[in-house]
């Protein structure tokens, strides 16, 4: 080999193991130890149904100053466990299907949310997730409604300490709530809740007093202290929502959702965005759960994410104000407003966006730029774990329906792969022909490839359609909450998460964490299913014709094991994706390529390695 080969060969394999480590070091690595992490602690914090009464000392601020704004300010320190603050005031418990916990009297905040169709882990007896938590307890995040004033004397606020006429709000019977000022202005709030994660809240004001009275309807969701988050950069986690109208305080975004992360929301000027529409929803969302505010879809509003405070824990709030209203005397005035909190169930959202209107309210799920690929996906895939019962099966259903839809086209790619294996001994007979004159290798082989018809690049062609289906099959798997803990066979008994074996523990024989290890710990996570579908691809790759290039053919021969322990953290559905695409790609170019007249010495050998010995004829 010449030293210009060696040379690029070495860089070569040099710059596959730089890719390799770098994807691990700085991308895989730290994202699995946090869904490792997130997988082994408990939240501390939850009752599973939240019947206890409860409730939080002290409360956020004052309103903003100026005009009437929705409440905010700096949420109140930690006070204690979240037990401890939920038996601190009066509360109404929520007892639904899917939902426990309760409302907080003081104040009538919605700060007590446990979702009770959902556990932290796969582990049945492991805490149910708790969504909402009160202000003093750790990880503070709740919801208001109601009405502020330019006097908010006059209006409820967070010391306000409302009157219940029951103890239980249930899907059947709802909750009225009352305040009287003592001012001549009666509040009244009903509250009812359906069979998932919606309420509805009617706030009124009665006006008794011999004057006049102004209020403006608002509601807010507020987040004490930052998140964890995934950090994956096909997810968006922090402030969404989708405000009719545009952008107030900067350009128009072109999609109409709107998605702000903490981190950008803490680098803009002010701290605040602002947002003016009529109707729309604005909140917060994580990987699986989500909340919004959802005021009257036809009902101007001003909008705004903003953040509060300079250091961690710092409050991020959603919020809306609506349009100012004058309450003569004797008069009175209704609004509605709906608070959503729970799962992100892509049938659930749905049909809120269909039954109650909510503006463009499936965009909580976050599809992506390609959802014209991904949503079909995933209600493909929705369609037949319904018949089969099993995910992982249906993933592989589907991998089957995509390749036949492919078929014609792949055939023809697969049929040029085989041409130009079947000519690879004409190009390696013009590099012996030609060793010292590279341009006219070149062009002795494009003259061959002319004359046989074969074209080199058709056979990226099957790769290059499935790379936008992996990453709709990757979206779906890693976003949405139906695959969350959705089991396969043997060991895989959550899709959404990395296969949980290891051969550097010699699958858990061996009782050691590899993965702990500082800074290499990420390279050694390397489970069954991503060692399957490396050797998938080692005879995927022997079925394409070898590059002429020296430098590609090591690349290419490195990349069964750069993919290998690239997916040793993806998701053990998408493994399982890829190793049975792999393996159905195989089957289909050993046939064509057969067919062809090409001889696959690999797969020959194979055969002839495990069929069984034919008897010799006696005599012969």
């Amino acid at each position: 080999m010449k030293s210009e080969d060696t040379r690029n060969l070495f860089l070569a394999i040099a710059l596959s193991v730089l890719v390799m480590a770098a994807w691990q070091y700085f991308y895989a690595g730290p994202l699995y130890q946090r869904e490792h992490q997130s997988q082994t602690q408990a939240n501390t914090a939850a009752p599973a149904s939240g019947a206890a009464p409860s409730a939080a000392p002290g409360a956020p601020g004052a309103s903003i100053p100026g005009a009437a704004s929705p409440p905010g300010g700096p949420a109140p320190s930690v006070a204690g466990t979240v037990a401890e603050v939920l038996a601190a005031s009066p509360r109404v418990t929520i007892d639904t299907p899917s939902i426990g916990g309760s409302i907080d009297l003081k104040g009538g905040k919605f700060d007590d949310i446990i979702l009770k169709d959902y556990r932290e882990t796969i582990d049945p007896k492991s805490p149910n997730i708790r969504l909402f938590s009160p202000p003093g307890a750790p990880d503070a995040y709740w919801a208001e409604t109601g009405f502020v004033s330019a006097d908010a004397a006059k209006t409820p606020n967070l010391d306000t300490v409302w009157t219940a006429d029951r103890q239980t709000l249930t899907v059947e019977q709802p909750v009225t709530l009352t305040w009287d000022n003592g001012a001549g202005l009666t509040f009244k709030r009903v509250i009812s809740v359906d069979d998932k994660y919606m309420f509805t809240i009617t706030d009124s004001v009665v006006n008794s007093g011999a004057a006049p009275a102004t209020v403006q309807p608002f509601g807010l969701i507020l987040r004490h202290g930052r998140p964890n988050v995934a950090g994956y950069s096909v997810l968006h986690e922090g402030f969404v929502g989708v405000i009719a109208g545009g952008d107030a305080s900067q350009v128009a975004l072109t999609l109409p959702v709107q998605e702000v992360t903490y981190a950008a929301i803490e680098k803009d000027t002010g701290r605040v965005r602002s947002f003016k529409g009529d109707g729309g929803w604005l909140g917060f969302t994580d990987k699986y759960w989500g909340s919004a505010v959802i005021p009257d879809q036809t009902a101007p509003i001003e909008a705004r994410f903003s953040a509060n405070g300079t250091v961690q824990p710092v409050d991020y709030q959603a919020d809306f104000l609506g349009k100012e209203q004058t309450v003569a005397p004797g008069a009175s005035f209704e609004t509605k407003t709906r608070v959503f909190a729970g799962a992100k169930e892509v049938s659930t959202i749905d049909n809120y966006e269909t039954n109650l209107g909510i503006k463009k309210f499936s965009l909580m799920i976050d599809w992506g730029w390609f959802w014209m690929i991904t949503i079909p996906m995933f209600r493909l895939l929705d369609a037949i774990y319904k018949v089969v019962g099993n995910f992982g099966v249906a993933i592989l259903i589907v991998t089957v329906l995509v390749k036949l839809a492919f078929f014609p086209l792949a055939n023809r790619s697969y049929q040029s792969m085989a041409k130009m294996k079947k000519i690879q001994p004409k190009i390696a007979a013009l590099k012996e022909l030609y060793p010292d004159d590279r341009a006219k290798q070149q062009q002795e082989q494009m003259e061959l490839f002319k004359r046989e018809g074969v074209n080199p690049v058709a056979g990226c062609l099957p790769m290059v359609i499935q790379i936008p289906v992996f990453f709709a099959l990757y979206k779906v798997i890693f976003i949405t909450i139906e695959m969350r803990h959705a089991p396969f066979f043997g060991w895989i008994r959550d899709l959404s998460s990395p296969d949980p074996t290891n051969v550097f523990t010699l699958f858990g024989l061996v009782p050691w964490d590899p993965t702990a290890l500082p800074a290499v710990g990420h390279f050694l996570h390397l489970g069954i299913w991503p060692l399957i579908m490396g050797v998938s691809m080692f005879f995927q790759m022997k079925m394409n014709p070898e590059p002429a290039d020296p430098v590609q053919k090591t690349m290419f021969s490195w990349m069964p094991v750069i993919f290998t322990f690239m997916l040793g953290t993806f998701p053990a559905g998408l493994v399982i994706y890829w190793t049975w695409n792999n393996t159905l790609t195989v089957i289909q170019q050993y046939y064509i390529m057969t067919k062809a007249g090409v001889k696959v010495e690999l797969w020959d050998n194979l055969f002839k390695l495990f069929a069984r010995p034919q008897p010799k004829t006696p005599g012969v």
